[in-house]
């Protein structure tokens, strides 16, 4: 089931065109040896040989949680011969939280609520029955609690018509994000990005949903489409990817969260 504004395609490549892997930039070669965590004014470093791990933008690359520097770590120590941003999702979220979310924290938890206005449990499968059946299963607990929890009241429509969400709606997941830091919104708007709906990251954030569950929700409709359509080898390689992302993301608030309540 497409959102609202979206387009599907065949998902077939023109044969004239060049391929995915050869629009891809080259990568770089591994230039270290090992990487390592240290400490540094109450954050955490990661040095490649002793250097310490700057972002695109050439700020530092420093986090606040010990595990998550280990984990990000882990993928420098991960890569072979050549290192490839594609593998070291940790490392992608960091980077955008320090050189773009940081100081434009307001703007990205905006947009998180423009998502909440076209949230992906709003907008129900009219047919087949079954569908719309696993959809009100995985979906309508969620709603339930947003709306018990966070005062959210959301309009449900079969179909892909769009709804006009209640202005206090909004407001209320907007309430929501208030007092986040800059890498919980990147992870949170990773989420909601991937999954196209803001109320699944939030109640993921909140710690009521597990990362399984949370993925089991946003991809009902894909769930469903393969189960009837059968498996198709470049969409289910496309998924495998996002879901490396998103659970990245996952980890990344839970971390953050362990940090919070120790």
């Amino acid at each position: 089931m497409t959102r609202p504004g979206e387009t599907s395609g065949s998902g077939k490549e023109d044969p004239k065109s060049p391929g995915k892997e050869a629009l891809r930039p080259p990568l770089s070669k591994r230039f270290y040896t090992a990487a390592a965590v240290e400490a540094r004014d109450g954050r955490y470093a990661i040095l490649l040989d002793g250097r310490g791990v700057r972002t695109p933008a050439k700020g530092e690359l420093l986090v606040p949680d010990e595990a998550l520097a280990s984990a990000i770590a882990a993928e420098w120590n991960a890569q072979g011969e050549h290192v490839d941003p594609a593998s070291m999702p940790l490392t992608r979220l960091v980077n955008t939280a320090i050189d773009a979310v940081e100081a434009r924290k307001g703007e990205v938890a905006d947009d998180i609520v423009a998502f909440a206005g076209s949230d992906l449990l709003c907008y129900r499968a009219d047919a087949p029955e079954a569908l719309a059946e696993r959809q009100a299963a995985a979906w309508n607990p969620i709603l339930a609690w947003a709306a018990r929890d966070l005062g959210c009241e959301f309009r449900l429509r079969a179909g892909l018509m769009p709804i006009d969400q209640p202005p206090e709606t909004l407001q209320a997941v907007r309430a929501a994000l208030v007092g986040a830091d800059a890498l919980s919104l990147a992870a949170l708007h990773v989420l909601t990005t991937i999954g196209g709906s803001a109320l699944i990251a939030i109640a993921h954030w909140h710690d009521r949903l597990s990362v399984d569950d949370a993925w089991a929700a946003v991809t009902v409709d894909e769930t469903w489409q393969r189960e009837h359509w059968g498996r198709d080898s470049e969409a289910e390689a496309q998924a495998a990817m996002r879901r490396a992302e998103f659970e990245a993301a996952s980890r990344c608030l839970q971390l953050l969260r362990s940090r919070r309540s120790a």
